[in-house]
């Protein structure tokens, strides 16, 4: 990959997010939260927005913190990608066992 390619990669726009899902084979489900001014009544409202993100490797679960990155679209639903996990959600012990 050329140089220049490689700067105008990284220049996509990334947001951070909770996984809410993590039931399908390489794809989270990121809620990604925001506070919004009512413009007439002046009241913050917290608004959020769900994306389907493709996750290669299954490294992150329900409960983890995680940054998305946009991409090219990886199917009808996904358009962004798991980056990295920022910090992970505390797991049960059931869960760390097997």
């Amino acid at each position: 990959m050329p140089p220049e390619t490689a700067v105008e990669r990284s220049s996509r726009k990334t947001l951070s997010g909770i996984v809410v899902s993590d039931r399908m084979n390489k794809t989270r489900v990121v809620e990604v939260s925001r506070s919004v001014r009512h413009p007439a009544y002046e009241k913050i409202i917290r608004k959020s927005s769900r994306f389907c993100a493709h996750d290669e490797t299954n490294q992150s679960r329900a409960g983890d913190e995680v940054e998305i990155m946009a991409s090219r679209p990886l199917s009808r639903t996904k358009r962004w990608r798991v980056t990295r996990v920022i910090k992970a959600a505390p797991r049960r012990v059931e869960e760390a066992k097997s």
